[in-house]
């Protein structure tokens, strides 16, 4: 889930800057629009390894999102967590 949370936040930042980056042709002093133009170029060239980096991650290796937003299909925020069941034994595991 905190990989998925970060894709959400790299995206969300990509395109502010891509949005914002146009707004200077706006202002006064603003670079060339060739500057403008090589920047959002980049980003775009960004976007295609952001999109196979994205496909690369295993949806079902995954944390259930108790809100919902980041469970793979056919997961539910309700359902049980299936690590629950797992035996962990403090004394064994901290044994000195």
């Amino acid at each position: 889930m905190i990989l998925k949370c970060k894709t959400v936040l790299i995206r969300k930042h990509g395109m502010d800057l891509y949005v914002n980056i146009g707004a200077f042709r706006f202002e006064d002093g603003a670079p060339e629009l060739g500057y403008i133009n090589l920047i959002r170029d980049e980003i775009e060239e960004f976007r295609f390894l952001f999109v196979d980096w994205v496909s690369s991650i295993d949806p079902w290796n995954y944390i259930i999102d108790r809100w919902g937003m980041f469970n793979p299909p056919g997961v539910s925020a309700h359902d049980k967590n299936p690590d629950d069941d797992l035996p962990f034994n403090p004394e064994v595991f901290f044994k000195d």
